[in-house]
């Protein structure tokens, strides 16, 4: 494939490097390529079990782990309707698409939702949290995201959640969705009382399933919620769970490729993946600016990173161009970020190669909307800078 400017790209194999979904582990692809068999077989009985007992290793909890088939918003739905009842005093973080999507479902719900608006591209005051906290007591929960996917921003959650598990009657509920599995969130050493993931993410799997868990503080308040549940009760699932089943049909192919995934997790070891999304992280936020992009986020997660486009060039135009002219997937900016910011995604099965191409592609992006930008020489050596960089940094 050759550019405009008579860069020859010679791989023309697609990669997607979007914050979700992501490239799937071979392992995984040949695990969703099985004949199906049935959800209620002593074959599958096995797996689920085993999944159920390996999940919570990613978590790092002791709670039970519920596989729903839903998206991660079901999941974040499940977080709520299983914890709250309509009346209920909710502290929502928004500092993006989801924390919106998350305020507006505990409001759909009948909750008294005060938002804490924080700007895009920075992360919450935990002073603030306090604050409102102390002056209001008897807030019921406290919604954030781990890692606001629409900004790249990684938010304080450990110091978040030391200063609300000294409320009793507050429960802190964590969009894990861009980031469980990514990089540290130990669910019961940081007092975490609801976390979701989803499976499109830093599971290597294909979008479908949402992984939700509660902490013993969170059980108190399960049984006396009032908001409507019927499909996402996790009383009914934890009933179903200690029998060896799952309460409703059960996702066969994403479940029996989650058990490979967990396999894989176990394997390495949690800290080798989070190492390994961590260098992919740093490897674009470094060589990304010598391009001439910065950084959107100032508190960035190593899942995903957002970066600000040159102002006189658009965005959406420039992933767009990546996708036409070099087959990789990214994405762009949403709301007051569309056309200012690109979003590169971390997670999934990425190879050492996909990262020097990318970083050479956007060079050429740039330079296809402004010749004048940057040169090809320029390119060039931005990408075996990051060639070496990969090969000092294992």
């Amino acid at each position: 494939m050759t550019s405009d400017d008579g860069f020859n790209d010679v791989s023309n194999e697609y990669s997607l490097l979007a914050p979700g979904p992501v490239n799937l582990h071979p392992e995984v692809r040949k695990a969703l390529a099985l004949p199906m068999i049935h959800h209620r077989t002593p074959e599958f009985d096995k797996i689920l079990k085993r999944v159920l007992e390996n999940i919570k290793k990613v978590f790092q909890t002791t709670q039970e782990v519920f596989l729903l088939t839903t998206t991660g918003s079901g999941g974040m739905e499940a977080l709520l309707v299983n914890t709250l009842s309509p009346g209920d005093k909710v502290l929502a973080i928004v500092s993006g698409k989801f924390g919106e999507r998350w305020a507006d479902m505990a409001k759909h719900y009948g909750a008294s939702v005060t938002v804490l608006e924080v700007p895009w591209g920075e992360a919450v005051q935990v002073s603030l949290v306090e604050d409102h906290l102390k002056n209001n007591p008897d807030t019921r929960a406290v919604l954030c995201q781990a890692c606001e996917t629409s900004t790249a921003v990684s938010h304080p959650i450990r110091e978040l959640a030391d200063v609300i598990s000294k409320y009793s009657e507050t429960l802190f509920l964590v969009d894990a969705i861009t980031a469980l599995g990514a990089y540290p969130l130990p669910m019961d050493e940081w007092k975490i009382d609801g976390l979701v993931a989803g499976s499109q993410k830093a599971f290597m799997l294909p979008t479908g399933m949402a992984f939700i868990s509660f902490s013993q503080k969170a059980w108190k308040f399960i049984e006396g919620a009032k908001f409507p549940r019927y499909y996402f009760d996790v009383r009914k699932e934890k009933k179903a769970n200690a029998s060896g089943e799952t309460f409703f049909s059960s996702n066969v192919a994403i479940i029996r490729a989650l058990d490979v995934v967990l396999n894989l997790i176990q394997a390495q070891g949690l800290n080798k993946l989070f190492h390994d999304i961590h260098r992919r992280a740093e490897l674009t936020r470094i060589f990304a600016q010598k391009l001439g992009f910065t950084l959107y986020a100032k508190s960035p997660s190593d899942s995903v990173t957002a970066l600000t486009v040159p102002s006189h060039m658009d965005g959406q135009k420039i992933r767009l161009h990546l996708e036409e002219a070099h087959n990789i997937t990214i994405m762009g900016g949403q709301d007051q970020a569309k056309g200012k910011i690109i979003r590169v995604g971390h997670m999934g099965y990425i190879q050492d190669q996909e990262l020097i191409r990318l970083i050479a592609s956007l060079g050429h992006c740039l330079r296809h909307f402004d010749p004048a930008f940057i040169s090809v020489e320029q390119i060039s050596m931005v990408a075996d800078e990051a060639r070496k960089w990969l090969e000092q940094n294992p």
